[in-house]
């Protein structure tokens, strides 16, 4: 699940550097995004693991996986076999300051590269057993509602050695409303 998190974590930071990404005129659309992300570490130890949670998930009742997919859900995650997705809602006010909350003990700094490109750089201090995370990629967007990016991201394994998870992420725009998914404060 450490990988996992890694994941989230990285889908919730990019909504900030999103907003940051356009000239002032054209923002960010507000309502439901929903991020896909796919990775690869060069330990393994993070695939190991994901295909561990999908056995694990595999090896439930139907009712129990039902139950954990739903919980999962109604906090906008999904895990697949090629990737996982993770669903932010970004309200208006958000869009308009163009400047997201990120996840409790990150920072992030964002440049800009061309008329529909950034840099961006981030590290996080690592939370509840989690260990610290550092990284950097780019972003493409496509207008106020689709971008694509790659990242590289510095971690540590459970064993204690450094691992880097190569990561391919895009994003969408879904709807204006975020039905019962409220915005990352």
């Amino acid at each position: 699940m450490h990988m996992f998190a890694i994941a989230v974590t990285t889908a919730v930071l990019l909504p900030g550097a999103l907003g940051l990404a356009h000239a002032q005129p054209q923002k960010m659309r507000p309502g439901l995004w929903e991020h896909s992300v796919v990775m690869k570490s060069q330990s393994g130890q993070m695939e190991a693991a994901m295909a561990q949670a999908q056995k694990s998930m595999a090896s439930m009742t139907p009712a129990q996986r039902k139950q954990m997919e739903q919980m999962l859900a109604q906090q906008g995650v999904s895990m697949g076999p090629s990737g996982n997705t993770v669903k932010v809602c970004v309200s208006a006010e958000q869009a308009d300051l163009d400047n997201l909350p990120v996840q409790e003990g990150c920072t992030q700094k964002v440049q800009r590269t061309g008329p529909n490109s950034v840099a961006m750089t981030f590290s996080c201090k690592g939370a509840q057993g989690q260990p610290p995370t550092s990284g950097e990629g780019t972003m493409t967007f496509s207008g106020p509602t689709a971008y694509a990016g790659n990242f590289k991201v510095k971690t540590t394994t459970s064993q204690g050695k450094p691992d880097q998870l190569d990561m391919a992420q895009t994003g969408k725009w879904l709807a204006a409303d975020c039905g019962g998914l409220k915005p990352v404060r």
